[in-house]
């Protein structure tokens, strides 16, 4: 059995996802924590769950999802992985300086691992198949949990709505691509958890999103 704990983060309510099982293996999706007191807050649940930190994914570069990435490298020596498409995101300074106009005073941890095409990232008992959704950045992805029916969007998908495709690199013809080919290829059941916002089910946003129509 799988259990998912969620934190949101930052001045942005970005959704940290922290997986793990009954071996106590875990990951963490989108490490967005920013303040002083929510990188706390996510190092003492993994602490006080007695938690392995195995890996540290990243379903795209911008920085509201990466502002954390330094708290988990110091305090369980994993680093960021993520597609080699963003790489040239995982600058944070520079990215706030160019998307709105300040600095990150904080340090940028280098990329520990690039995802392979069609890999599958494991924890546990339990498997996380990469599946690439460019479209809002370059390298956009989700992970997918076949056996537990749950995706992880990150700003691929929302609760009837989508990402973002204004921004360098940003492309509708792609996301397009990404939300009808990918994404709505998966099981009805399975369960939507975003990069912002509630969670939902792939059915659901089926029936009634207007951008998977």
């Amino acid at each position: 059995m799988i259990q998912v704990k969620s934190f949101v983060f930052n001045m942005l309510q970005e959704n940290c996802y922290i997986v793990s099982d009954d071996t106590r293996e875990a990951v963490i999706i989108d490490c967005g924590a920013y303040y002083d007191a929510e990188r706390q807050a996510l190092v003492n649940y993994i602490r006080e769950h007695q938690l392995t930190v195995r890996h540290l994914l990243c379903t795209h570069g911008h920085f509201d999802h990466c502002f954390g990435n330094d708290t988990v490298w110091h305090a369980f020596g994993v680093g960021p992985e993520i597609s080699e498409k963003d790489s040239s995101l995982m600058d944070l300074d520079a990215q706030m300086r160019s998307m709105m106009g300040v600095g990150f005073d904080r340090e940028s941890v280098p990329v520990q691992r690039f995802f392979d095409e069609g890999e599958v990232v494991t924890f546990g008992n339990h498997r996380l198949q990469v599946l690439p959704t460019p479209g809002h950045t370059p390298g956009g992805v989700c992970f997918y949990c076949e056996e537990e029916k749950l995706v992880f969007t990150g700003d691929t998908l929302f609760y009837m709505s989508v990402g973002r495709t204004d921004f360098d690199g940003g492309s509708w013809n792609d996301l397009h691509d990404s939300l009808t080919k990918v994404l709505a290829k998966l099981p009805a059941d399975t369960t939507v958890l975003p990069g912002h916002g509630p969670r939902s089910r792939i059915g659901q946003e089926l029936r009634m999103n207007p951008y998977l129509r």
